[in-house]
């Protein structure tokens, strides 16, 4: 029997682990990866963070890359399996949970490698759940190759012809640049693209979100509110530069599909031989068999990541305090107070 249990050895289950690594509770961090940082190892080859080093850092140990230069996704996946071992945190990996539910005052978690027990549960899996694919894909045929953004490598796995990406956030944004360096390209959006470049006067624009408040807005905040409404725009501009050169071609909301194409939002029609779904994802807690939890809409119910059900918490979901909540830059703020809390509870 723990005194705390941790879904998930992400940047949210590692800073946790950090805080609670310091008290004298029993702790274990359980992960169905079978190294720490895979689910970073395993996103798109050339997938390069907009954050500079001190805003991808954890609590305790700073990323260590030359100033004003932009990590890739496998300086972090490095950068998180180092901070476990620096701090020995206790991770076991291979363990994939298949169903909580509450016993008396504990809680029991069947795994694929037996049940364990808990006092308090910390459910720090993250944002990336299953892919969020249109119900309309189906309608395709099946010579188009189709990938969801979580899928996507590199150009290597597509086919000769055109491709189409569908969804204009920065994920979508950076693999149609650099799909357009192979693939005529095309970009379906929903709204208007805004662009804002990555340094102002030599500074990282993050710095700048820093000093003038932007990372401190909570999200019931009046910025808060309205960043949540508007979403993030696209930093840097790289894409910008592919659109004015004719390599990324936009288009409208894709609408529906049929066969080998597609229908977008004001009529318009375009046969397609490869597409990218970067649609995100939908949550999913179908394992937590737990009351209280989610809303309709599969949402976690809570306030700062303490849920109604005593003993559970969540770390690391999209807007749970902040805009960072779900990075790097914000999670180990969010572990902080949970961390409080816990002991405070647990007293």
């Amino acid at each position: 029997m723990y005194d705390v249990i941790i879904i998930g050895s992400g940047q949210a289950g590692l800073s946790m682990g950090y805080y609670l690594k310091k008290t004298a509770l029993s702790l274990v961090i359980i992960d169905q990866n079978t190294r720490i940082g895979d689910t970073w190892r395993n996103r798109y080859d050339s997938l390069t963070l907009f954050t500079p080093p001190l805003y991808s850092s954890l609590p305790g140990l700073r990323l260590k890359k030359e100033r004003n230069c932009m990590p890739t996704k496998d300086d972090i996946a490095d950068y998180l399996e180092n901070y476990a071992k620096t701090f020995s945190l206790p991770v076991q990996l291979g363990i994939h949970v298949k169903n909580v539910s509450k016993i008396d005052d504990f809680f029991s978690l069947e795994t694929n490698k037996g049940v364990v027990e808990a006092r308090n549960l910390v459910v720090a899996t993250g944002p990336f759940h299953p892919p969020r694919i249109p119900s309309f894909s189906k309608k395709l045929s099946k010579d188009i190759v189709q990938l969801h953004s979580s899928s996507y490598k590199n150009p290597s796995q597509l086919k000769d012809g055109n491709v189409l990406v569908v969804g204009a956030g920065n994920s979508g944004a950076q693999i149609a640049v650099e799909l357009a360096n192979t693939h005529k390209t095309y970009l379906s959006t929903s709204g208007k693209l805004r662009f804002l470049p990555l340094f102002i006067m030599n500074k990282n624009i993050f710095w700048w979100f820093d000093k003038i408040g932007i990372l401190k807005a909570t999200r019931d905040s009046f910025i808060g509110r309205k960043l949540q409404l508007y979403g993030d725009p696209i930093f840097g501009t790289q894409l910008k530069t592919k659109m004015k050169a004719g390599l990324v071609h936009l288009r409208e909301r894709t609408k529906t599909a049929s066969e080998n194409e597609v229908i977008f939002a004001d009529a318009s029609t375009l046969k397609v031989d490869n597409i990218i779904w970067a649609t995100g994802f939908r949550p999913n807690y179908d394992w937590l068999n737990l009351p209280n939890l989610v809303d309709k809409q599969g949402n976690i119910i809570h306030k700062r990541g303490i849920t109604q059900q005593k003993g559970v918490f969540f770390l690391g979901l999209p807007w749970q305090y902040r805009r960072g909540s779900s990075l790097l830059e914000g999670v180990g703020k969010d572990a902080y107070y949970l961390y409080q809390h816990i002991l405070t509870h647990i007293r």
